[in-house]
């Protein structure tokens, strides 16, 4: 495990060493670095690498199963995307997986294309996760620039009100609401409302909930 912090990396939890083995092969075959657990609690304590990529379980395993392991993960807020690999898997199993958040359920014996296509796509959702998660870091950085009435501004204009209408809610000059808009504007580095919009959506909850 050699890759830089851009690079893909699989984590393999199995209590199988040999299929652990088989795993990494295939994935470094194509390009993708791995590590390997071969138990939940192992996984548990263990730092993990700060880099893309996905994690694939065995649902069977001694001590805590493979979706006892996905539920301590969330808990934890380790969202990393979950592909199941299992020979012991049924239809409940999966349902469950699933409705917790796994990208893919597959079924040992599993087809080497099939299973990296999972594999390309859980580490595809956690590049697009570290994408948006970097966005509302750097989003949140800057709302924590704004003033008070910027901040008011900012919430009336992405409502879709007009200046004029800012202003009587604000109980300010049409003036005065245009130059905390174009304040407000250049701290959020938006060039336009609609990127002004996109800001406002990548925020947190609690800000866009909080009417302060």
């Amino acid at each position: 495990m050699a890759g830089t912090a851009d690079d893909p990396i699989a984590i393999l939890v199995d209590d199988d060493t040999a299929v652990c083995e088989a795993l990494g092969e295939l994935l470094n075959s194509v390009g993708i670095d791995t590590i390997a657990f071969s138990s939940s609690t192992e996984l548990l304590e263990a730092e993990l690498p700060d880099r893309p990529g996905c994690v694939v379980l065995d649902v069977r395993m001694p001590g805590l199963s493979g979706l006892d392991l996905q539920h301590r993960l969330v808990e934890h807020g380790i969202l990393t995307p979950i592909v199941f690999l299992t020979g012991h898997g049924d239809i409940a199993m999966s349902v469950q997986a699933m409705k917790a958040g796994a990208v893919d359920f597959l079924t040992k014996p599993v087809r080497d294309q099939t299973f990296l296509d999972a594999i390309s796509r859980a580490i595809a959702t956690d590049i697009e996760q570290r994408r948006a998660a970097d966005e509302t870091r750097r989003n949140v950085e800057l709302y924590d620039t704004l003033t008070p009435r910027e901040r008011q501004v900012f919430r009336s204009v992405v409502k879709g009100s007009l200046n004029k209408q800012i202003a009587f809610e604000l109980q300010i000059s049409e003036v005065t609401v245009k130059l905390h808009r174009s304040s407000m504007m250049k701290k959020m580095n938006a060039p336009s409302t609609a990127h002004l919009f996109g800001a406002w959506q990548s925020l947190p909850d609690d800000i866009r909930s909080n009417n302060g």
